[in-house]
Formats: C-alpha cells, sequence, structure tokens
C-alpha cells in the first residue's frame, strides 16, 4: 500500500488545502484509496490498512471517511447495493450509469450534468453539489425493446 513519494507529497497537499492536519491515520485512508481499483467500501479500505497497520481501529477510518467526504477530498456513492462505496475525488468530478438489470457501470462525463447544475440554480436557487453522483435504468442492451448492435 505504500504509495510513491509524489503521491504522498499530492495526498499531503490536498489535505493541507482542505484545512486539515496531515495525520498518520489520514494519510493511511488517503493511501488505501489512491492503491484502490475504483471505489471501495470502508471495510474494504479498513482491511487493506490493517495489513501495515494492524492496530487501527475501524471507527477511526470511518471517521477518517466522513470528515474526507465533508471536505470534499473523497466521494461516496451507493451503487445499488446498499453499501456505502468511498473513491477519492480526482480533478474532475465524474458519474455513473448503472443498470439495474445486469449490474453494468457506464462512466458519465460531468459536462453532461453541467446544464442539469445551471437549471437548478436559476430556478430554484439551489447549488447542487454533484461531484459524484449515479443514475440507475437500463443500459441499452437490457431495455426491452433495446439491441446491442448499432
Amino acid at each position: 500500500m505504500s504509495g510513491d513519494v509524489q503521491e504522498d507529497n499530492a495526498l499531503q497537499d490536498a489535505l493541507r488545502r482542505a484545512g486539515l492536519r496531515v495525520t498518520p491515520q489520514r494519510m493511511m485512508v488517503l493511501a488505501a484509496l489512491a492503491a484502490g481499483e475504483g471505489h471501495m467500501t470502508a471495510d474494504e479500505i479498513f482491511d487493506l490498512v490493517r495489513r501495515e497497520y494492524p492496530f487501527l481501529n475501524r471507527s477511526t477510518v470511518y471517521r477518517t471517511l466522513d470528515r474526507l467526504v465533508e471536505l470534499g477530498l473523497v466521494a461516496v456513492t451507493d451503487l445499488g447495493e446498499g453499501v456505502r462505496q468511498y473513491e477519492l475525488i480526482g480533478t474532475q468530478p465524474h458519474h455513473h450509469l448503472i443498470c439495474q438489470r445486469c449490474g453494468v457501470t457506464i462512466d458519465l462525463a460531468d459536462e453532461v450534468l453541467q446544464p442539469l447544475r445551471a437549471r437548478l440554480q436559476e430556478e430554484y436557487g439551489f447549488a447542487a453539489r454533484m461531484d459524484h453522483f449515479a443514475i440507475f435504468g437500463l443500459c441499452r442492451v437490457c431495455q426491452p425493446d433495446g439491441s446491442s448492435d448499432d
């Protein structure tokens, strides 16, 4: 799980920009997220961190994740499995289309949601925070009248 120096420095800088102290616990959780492939549950993060730091408390991981989400460094989403999953927020927010039949997940560019953000602001005076959005439905293949040939 030990990241490279450049990655560690970037994570430390992100914590400082968010106004947080750089603590070993925060760095461990961020490093686990950086090492993970995409979305991870809190338990997966805890298990990964415990390999190197066996005395870490599970509640510390949960508290750290909550704080990182609150500060916008980590996104939390339920991708339809009833479990909160976490992911580092990169330089650009990203979103997902999730098929409720076959489970395929399709990445959705942030630009697609920009008109929705603008309309929510204009019509409702609501500044939507959509850093990591999941939209459920049926993919092209699973739609009753859909076909996979284009």
